[in-house]
């Protein structure tokens, strides 16, 4: 396992608890119907975000019903509709080329097996594994930045490369749990474990975190830093020489605390 840690599957079947309850709204944030508009919609969402294609995409999936609609649309028509994206050209080019090959290839419909999906042109890995987790209910992880970033900050991988985290992953997520685990990272790292400044302090999962225990650990550490610091000073080291040769006050008597002291026998 990624991190060499046996108990990863518990760990994370915790985290996947701790989230839920934390965020029982959480749920894949782009809008779709079919595995078409949800692959559609994974073209048009690449970096770029989720809800501003939820925002124009009702009446472009409401007019393209089939991938032959997307392939054979008029490529300036739909550019235009599209214009509210970034990469518009680029986005248009590849919608079509990608329904086009669905039609030739797969009668018009979206193919589910991962193989499959790669053969597409301009569905990569990630945009595969999220089809098939989403669109088909498959125990697939898609590797975003957001579920990248939190599995390794958590510790549950090493890697850097989307495909060897995803492997890691694999092992450490039991089927059940994928969809919703992918699910609830991205949307606690949309929120809370933000990339530039996490908020280790709110995050409820802080206890199962590596990094979140470091960042725990850190105050306390500087503060046992700076309080060795202080007592290195001259000033602090003659202050406690000066407490060590100073002569002891003499106990207090009877008379001096109000107390009456016994007789000696006589």
């Amino acid at each position: 396992m990624a991190a060499g840690k046996k108990d990863d599957g518990a760990r994370t079947r915790k985290i996947v608890q701790d989230l839920g309850r934390a965020h029982p709204d959480a749920r894949f944030e782009l809008d779709f119907t079919t595995p078409l508009e949800l692959l559609v919609a994974l073209i048009l969402a690449a970096q770029f975000r989720d809800d501003r294609v939820n925002a124009i995409a009702p009446p472009l999936f409401a007019r393209y019903r089939t991938a032959r609609a997307w392939a054979e649309a008029d490529p300036a028509e739909l550019e235009q509709q599209l214009r509210a994206v970034n990469f518009v050209r680029q986005k248009t080019k590849a919608v079509q080329r990608c329904c086009a090959e669905i039609v030739a290839r797969f009668g018009g419909e979206v193919p589910r097996s991962l193989d499959d999906l790669l053969t597409l042109p301009h569905v990569g890995r990630k945009t595969a594994n999220v089809l098939r987790a989403n669109a088909y209910g498959d125990p697939a992880i898609g590797v975003d930045r957001h579920v990248a970033r939190l599995a390794q900050r958590i510790g549950l991988t090493r890697k850097d490369d989307p495909d060897e985290i995803e492997a890691d992953l694999m092992e450490a997520v039991r089927p059940a749990d994928r969809v919703r685990f992918c699910h609830l990272l991205q949307w606690h790292g949309r929120r809370v474990c933000l990339a530039r400044a996490p908020m280790c302090a709110v995050c409820v999962i802080q206890p199962l975190c590596d990094f979140g225990r470091s960042a725990a650990a850190a105050p306390a550490a500087a503060d046992v830093k700076r309080g060795k610091k202080a007592a290195s000073t001259p000033t602090a080291r003659k202050a406690k020489a000066g407490a060590a040769t100073r002569p002891k006050k003499a106990a207090p008597t009877g008379r001096q605390t109000g107390r009456r002291t016994s007789t000696p026998p006589r």
